[in-house]
């Protein structure tokens, strides 16, 4: 029997192994009896990418090393085992889902549950009649036919980080050059002949006198005046582009043949022709 200690070890990284020596899984939960507080299932990571939790009964398992348990069932049975959203605690009409799909008949007490669990190489086939009805070796009691299965590739996808894009605003210098068109005033001298327009003008004043007069002259000069206006605006975009990758994985399946007496075989080839 499994003892505390190692459920502890098994929990912190440990290893579930099948029938036949093959890793399962990574173990992921360990879950005890109410009753009788022994350990009762166990959970392995299988599927894709370890995402998935398959229940293995712990009757007739046996802790390897430090870090793995070897169960008494086969790999692709375990499998295919129903998946049960446990959280924690195992209901009871999910273990008797699981001891059905198992084959394992749920012990009503204590004591029965400690004998099916010494009783672990029945559950392999050891030391029992071959030729009795409906047994199969591997450890399930169905009927008198055998399931052949196979590994079936599920390829999925996920989405990782490849890469940052940053937008980073500076500032740069540069130098502007433009013409402005500027107007300014200069001095003319205008002479006018004294005609009747304007003689009434000419001889208003007195006859000889000393004058003077001013003009003010004006110009335009260059005025330099800088403001800030939105030119445009800038952000990241993504846009998704799809691509083809080749995945080349092993399956292994199950092929099925029989070893028939020498009389049944003539009698199948005698079919056959």
């Amino acid at each position: 029997m499994i003892s505390t200690e190692q459920i502890s070890t098994l929990i912190n990284g440990g290893t579930v192994i099948d029938a036949a020596g093959e890793k399962v899984g990574k173990v992921g939960q360990v879950y005890l009896d109410d009753q009788s507080g022994h350990p009762e299932w166990v959970t392995a990571n299988t599927g894709l990418f370890g995402t998935s939790e398959s229940f293995i009964p712990l009757r007739g398992a046996a802790v390897r090393g430090d870090d793995e348990v070897q169960v008494a069932f086969d790999k692709s049975v375990i499998k295919d085992a129903p998946r049960v959203d446990a959280d924690g605690h195992l209901d009871a009409d999910d273990e008797v889902e699981l001891y059905r799909y198992y084959g394992i008949e749920d012990a009503g007490t204590d004591q029965d549950r400690q004998d099916l669990a010494g009783q672990g190489q029945n559950l392999r086939g050891e030391g029992q009649d071959v030729h009795s009805e409906g047994q199969n070796t591997s450890g399930l009691n169905t009927d008198d036919a055998m399931t052949r299965s196979e590994e079936r590739l599920n390829v999925g996808t996920e989405k990782v980080a490849t890469g940052r894009a940053r937008l980073r605003k500076y500032i740069v210098t540069e130098n502007v050059t433009t013409t402005v068109p500027v107007q300014r005033e200069e001095v003319r001298l205008e002479r006018e002949p004294i005609t009747d327009a304007n003689r009434d003008q000419a001889v208003a004043g007195a006859d000889l006198t000393e004058e003077e007069r001013e003009v003010t002259l004006t110009e335009e000069r260059v005025v330099v005046d800088k403001e800030t206006v939105p030119v445009e605006r800038v952000k990241l975009g993504t846009e998704t582009v799809t691509d083809e990758q080749q995945v080349s994985e092993e399956v292994r399946k199950e092929q099925i043949e029989a070893d028939l007496p020498d009389e049944a075989t003539r009698r199948e080839n005698t079919e056959r022709g």
